[in-house]
């Protein structure tokens, strides 16, 4: 991707940090000066982090995964929810839940039950129910998809958070940190830049600081989604990873099923042999040797008469 000019940048006000007495020193290599008691920020570090952090978003966009977008500040919602839709990824701009990450199992049954309710007023269950139930269920349903209709396409979690104010979204920030999923953060000069994996320095209060910087990160997971496509309609028909993975684990269970019945099989016959072949018991003919069928002499033939040597002594 190109660089973004360097006037657009002034014109946004990325250079703009906070006073001086509030600037973390961690953040020394991004600033440029001081005037009037603000910390002004050097845009060329700007563009190089945001070039490092578009590379990165693109490598995982290319890959198939999820990046969510987090911004809860008043001046960062519609920009950042605009964004998020434009490259369909999950986004968080109302309230961030505590345990939305790590607690992702108990997230995933509300957005189901936000679902349930969903399709019960659209295919028409809510008609046999009293008014009153329907009203609470509609305002639960849309209280949930207040805070949770950005999440509910995503099955699980994300590989990546791209974080408005890395001060003022700490919680998902320590969760993120947590689990060791990836973050990419907008940080001005009174946040922490070593909290995150990819930070961006400027101006994280400015609605047109936000909106140039967020729109470029989805302008590279645009390009990362174009050429996956783009990969994959060179191959036709090809599987996609889940689709060999079950196809293998199929294959595996009728082998193993194939296995079982070949190994009872063997029993089987083994068993009917000793019985006899065909699992009856073989008869013996008349002169058999005694242990066999055929009277109740133990040595003799099986029809002679029962004295002398046959099986009883002699008186």
């Amino acid at each position: 991707m190109e660089r973004i000019d360097h006037k657009a940048l002034l014109e946004a006000q990325v250079h703009f940090g906070h006073l001086k007495r509030k600037w973390n020193p961690k953040m020394l290599p991004y600033i440029f000066g001081e005037k009037k008691g603000i910390h002004i920020i050097d845009l060329n570090r700007t563009n190089d982090k945001l070039e490092e952090a578009a590379q990165a978003v693109k490598s995982i966009a290319k890959s198939g995964r999820k990046i969510l977008f987090v911004a809860t500040k008043k001046q960062a919602k519609e920009v950042v929810k605009e964004a998020a839709k434009r490259v369909n990824m999950p986004f968080v701009t109302e309230r961030w839940l505590g345990g939305m990450l790590t607690n992702f199992t108990t997230i995933r049954k509300s957005i189901k039950k936000m679902q349930n309710i969903e399709k019960m007023l659209q295919d028409g269950t809510m008609e046999s129910v009293t008014k009153k139930e329907k009203l609470v269920l509609t305002r639960e349903k849309e209280k949930m998809e207040k805070v949770l209709g950005g999440v509910s396409g995503m099955n699980r979690v994300p590989a990546a958070l791209f974080l408005v104010d890395i001060m003022h979204e700490n919680i998902a920030l320590k969760e993120a940190t947590r689990l060791n999923v990836n973050t990419i953060g907008i940080v001005d000069t009174n946040s922490d830049p070593t909290k995150v994996d990819f930070a961006i320095p400027g101006n994280d209060d400015a609605a047109k600081s936000i909106s140039i910087l967020t729109n470029y990160i989805a302008d590279a997971i645009a390009e990362g989604l174009a050429e996956r496509a783009a990969s994959q309609e060179g191959v036709d028909g090809a599987e996609t990873d889940e689709e060999i993975a079950e196809r293998n684990r199929y294959e595996a269970e009728l082998e193993e099923e194939g296995g079982g019945r070949g190994r009872g099989g063997l029993g089987d016959k083994k068993d009917n042999k000793d019985r006899g072949g065909n699992g009856l018991a073989k008869k013996r003919p008349g002169g058999g040797s005694g242990h066999g069928g055929g009277g109740r002499g133990g040595s003799g033939a099986g029809n002679r008469p029962k004295t002398g040597a046959g099986g009883f002594k002699k008186p």
